[in-house]
């Protein structure tokens, strides 16, 4: 029982301290919150946040707690209650950890921003949802988390509101994580009918869910976590700041729709389709993000597919009915990914707003630090073994190599992460190595406590975070400790083939003739002629469509048919009906004149 009010206390402390900077003004209208102030309270509630982590470890208790009810219906209730268990008590340290360093980092990055406290105070609230999301015990709790993350992102891509295409990006995201939450709206009122309550204390059922539930689930994971599909909005939303795309793409609203999908495993584990279509689905989106990545030469985007491959890499996770190796790499993922965008990030600013790693090159001259770090990130995320990466990465393909599903989906997880280290390695060579590329510009630093310090940071959780996290979380399922060594070896064989064949990529790019155009590249740099055919072709053939229905169906039909025209068309008809009666002869008068006569005689 102690154990369980220190858990719960210190949990409650930590959002305190994260809600402070948000509600003082409120309060205190005259109280001023600087950038500088709300990275410290994120760094204390960091500090205090590892107090019920360690106890959690230690005492392995699981809690919900119930602070209030709201009785929406007679025999519907919806709680107020958090549930710290494994998840919880592991990402919220983790959250506010890279949180701590992309604010630290923020400071630097944005120094010339006029609203800088308001970024940062939506820099909190993005967060605050974040942590809501993650340990809510209820879906109601869950989904305005849910929303506040989708909003803060809206506001947060859309920052430099002056640029058009940053507009665009915000809407771009809305609109498809709109197109993603008519699925969980739909699995709430599923769980509202059938269930009648939205607790997320979902036993296994023995009976099979339905579908449209799990569809819904799916759906909405897909939009929020940019499967394929729903996925545009991902790259797109690099118009934002870079901090912005560090945050979104690490510890909040990427990993929202996963993370739902593994708090509602309950009701997927029994149902093999939707584990199939979560399979095929992780397994499409990870081939197809990494083949996108492999001609981009916007140092931000593919750093941005990157992410989308690896969220296809947790959503195949979800299909082989492993939640908690699919949390394991949202964590682990966590740490590389916002070092990649804090270094991509350093670089863009240093070299004054470059962003083409074509006109980069022998950085690691002069910036030895950042580019250092950058390589440990691109190392990561390969899976090179005994980094952050290989702790996730290696089991999810060893789970895959032993599972009798979808070979299909073997196959292109497989290529998925040949193709990771061929970007990965592609990016490093082009931004560090041979002779500088760059602009006259004006001397570069990066000696700022507020640059290096948040990005060696995240550099030393890079290196050891994924062997704690993998050493304090007890597996549900015992995978088989025997398989064949080639199978064994399988990721970094892979990982192998692709570091050769990106360095024969690089050799071939010596060449100062201008490559041939081929179906493969164009498929690549044009990312699958899927914005073309989905923003441009579509639309353009929906809208002429209409046109026609409006202006040949519809008016022709109403004026031509049934307006005036018709019943002017309706009188000359009749009339030429009755010209034969007024032929001017007098024998058809004299016969209308008796026919006239008889038929009155016979009505008398």
């Amino acid at each position: 029982m102690e154990v369980t009010l220190l858990l719960n206390t210190m949990t409650l402390i930590t959002l305190m301290m994260l809600t402070t900077p948000i509600i003082l003004p409120f309060l205190l209208p005259h109280y001023k919150t600087l950038p500088a102030t709300i990275t410290s309270y994120v760094k204390s509630a960091f500090i205090i946040s590892l107090i019920p982590s360690t106890i959690y470890t230690l005492s392995n208790t699981n809690t919900i707690t119930t602070y209030w009810h709201w009785n929406f219906l007679t025999n519907f209730k919806i709680p107020l209650s958090f549930k710290l268990d494994q998840y919880s008590m592991t990402f919220l340290p983790i959250a506010l950890f890279v949180t701590w360093s992309i604010m630290q980092f923020a400071t630097w990055y944005m120094a010339s921003e006029l609203h800088i406290t308001k970024f940062f105070i939506l820099l909190l609230m993005f967060l605050v949802a974040m942590i809501t999301l993650t340990i809510s015990n209820n879906m109601f709790m869950l989904f305005i988390g849910w929303e506040v993350v989708g909003i803060m992102s809206f506001l947060l891509i859309g920052w430099w509101h002056g640029r058009a295409d940053a507009n665009t990006a915000a809407l771009q995201a809305v609109i498809y994580n709109r197109m993603g939450d008519i699925g969980l709206i739909i699995s709430l009122a599923w769980l509202a009918t059938s269930t009648n309550t939205w607790d997320l204390q979902l036993p296994p059922h023995n009976n099979q869910t339905p579908m449209l539930p799990l569809l819904g689930l799916i759906i909405a994971a897909t939009g929020k976590s940019a499967q394929f599909g729903l996925h545009p909005w991902l790259p797109a939303a690099m118009e934002g700041p870079t901090p912005v795309s560090a945050l979104l793409h690490s510890s909040t609203m990427v990993v929202a729709g996963i993370f739902l999908l593994i708090r509602t495993h309950p009701l997927l584990s029994n149902n093999s389709t939707a584990l199939t279509i979560c399979l095929c689905l992780g397994a499409l989106s990870s081939m197809f993000a990494a083949t996108c990545a492999l001609t981009q030469n916007d140092i931000k985007k593919i750093i941005a597919f990157s992410t989308s491959s690896q969220l296809g890499l947790m959503m195949v996770t979800i299909g082989l009915d492993l939640p908690q190796l699919a949390f394991l790499h949202i964590s682990t993922h966590a740490f590389f990914k916002a070092m990649l965008f804090l270094c991509s990030g350093s670089i863009i600013h240093n070299l004054a707003g470059e962003q083409d790693i074509r006109k980069m090159g022998g950085l690691q001259n002069l910036l030895p630090t950042t580019t250092s770090c950058l390589t440990i990130g691109n190392l990561a995320l390969m899976g090179s073994p005994f980094l952050a990466g290989f702790y996730s990465k290696d089991l999810i393909i060893e789970s895959l190599n032993n599972s009798y599903l979808n070979s299909w989906a073997l196959l292109l997880t497989l290529l998925a992460t040949s193709f990771t280290a061929m970007y990965s390695l592609r990016m490093t060579i082009l931004v560090q190595t041979g002779f500088c590329r760059i602009m006259p510009i004006a001397p570069v630093n990066e000696n700022t406590p507020t640059l290096y310090n948040p990005i060696t940071r995240l550099a030393l959780g890079s290196i050891i975070t994924g062997l704690i996290i993998s050493s304090n979380m007890i597996p549900i399922k015992t995978p088989p400790m025997t398989m064949p060594t080639l199978t064994k070896m399988a990721a970094m064989l892979v990982t192998i083939i692709g570091i050769t064949m990106a360095l024969e990529m690089l050799n071939l790019t010596h060449n100062f003739t201008h490559p041939k155009q081929n179906h493969f590249s164009n498929f690549s740099s044009t990312l699958g002629y899927f914005n073309p055919l989905t923003h441009r072709t579509a639309p353009t053939k929906l809208l002429t469509s209409g046109q026609k229905i409006a202006s040949h169906l519809i008016d022709l039909y109403w004026y031509k048919k049934l307006g005036p025209e018709g019943l002017a068309n309706l009188q000359m008809i009749y009339s030429k009906s009755l010209t034969p009666l007024h032929s001017g002869l007098i024998k058809t008068y004299l016969g209308s004149f008796a026919l006239s006569i008889i038929f009155m005689l016979l009505l008398t």
